[in-house]
């Protein structure tokens, strides 16, 4: 299938809802305002870091956490500051599934913590490391290489978003987000930018904004193992369906 060879990997497309519940994109910029606390702090425990929920909210509201690294407290930092973007963009209606979009976002989620941020593996100072993804005791995934002006990743992204277009919603922003980290556009922030792209896609067409619970860190990352090796997305698209907070309503719409 045209889709499945141009994303890189597969899903069974039965698995999944045609629809899910739609809101005013008012009302889903709300939740998504008041549960960001809660969305970056379950962000940052994917991430392994070890600011605790009542440490985040603390952060947020301009007080500093004693005793813990800077580098964490700035990954923190870093991914409330692209949320409160990505929820400008989506109230002002310029969110879009594209490049410039992405590419920002990434700007400020891997910012001074990634080799480079907000430009695409080979467009910046670093033309040849190719990063990889480890997968424990099953080896390492690696990506496209990095080459200069990055020819590869550019036709894989706008080919990938092209034939996106032409899924629902709910679909096209899981599958964007495991496309985003399967094909590791940037040097590092693949997995956080790619949700945050989801949750753009979501959020713009009504839908609420998902977000992977700090609970579930452990079975996320051995699901994205797997997805991984075999490049069958059906597992986490489920996964991430669950995680829904409209999940059982979903369900009930597709009996």
């Amino acid at each position: 299938m045209a889709l499945f060879d141009t994303l890189g990997f597969c899903w069974d497309r039965a698995a999944l809802p045609n629809s899910a519940p739609v809101h005013a994109v008012t009302r889903v910029c709300f939740r998504f305002y008041k549960m960001l606390p809660e969305f970056v702090w379950d962000a940052g425990v994917l991430e392994g870091n070890p600011f605790t929920y009542p440490e985040v909210k603390t952060l947020l509201g301009g007080i500093t956490v004693g005793g813990r690294k800077i580098s964490d407290q700035e990954q923190i930092l870093n991914l409330a500051e692209s949320s409160k973007r990505l929820l400008a963009m989506v109230k002002a209606d310029q969110f879009s599934l594209s490049k410039p979009v992405f590419t920002e976002l990434n700007g400020i989620v891997a910012r001074n913590e990634a080799l480079e941020w907000g430009v695409f593996r080979g467009e910046g100072q670093e033309k040849g490391f190719t990063p990889n993804v480890g997968l424990g005791a099953l080896g390492r995934y690696i990506p496209l290489p990095t080459l200069p002006g990055a020819p590869e990743l550019n036709r894989v992204f706008h080919e990938g978003v092209a034939t996106l277009e032409a899924c629902p919603p709910f679909e096209r922003a899981m599958a964007f987000f495991l496309f985003g980290a399967l094909q590791q556009f940037f040097f590092d922030g693949n997995k956080r930018t790619s949700r945050f792209m989801m949750n753009g896609i979501l959020m713009m067409h009504g839908i609420d904004a998902i977000s992977v619970p700090g609970a579930k860190a452990q079975e996320f990352n051995e699901k994205m193992v797997r997805f991984y090796l075999s490049k069958d997305a059906t597992e986490m698209m489920v996964f991430l369906m669950g995680c829904h907070p409209d999940a059982e309503a979903t369900l009930k719409l597709e009996a």
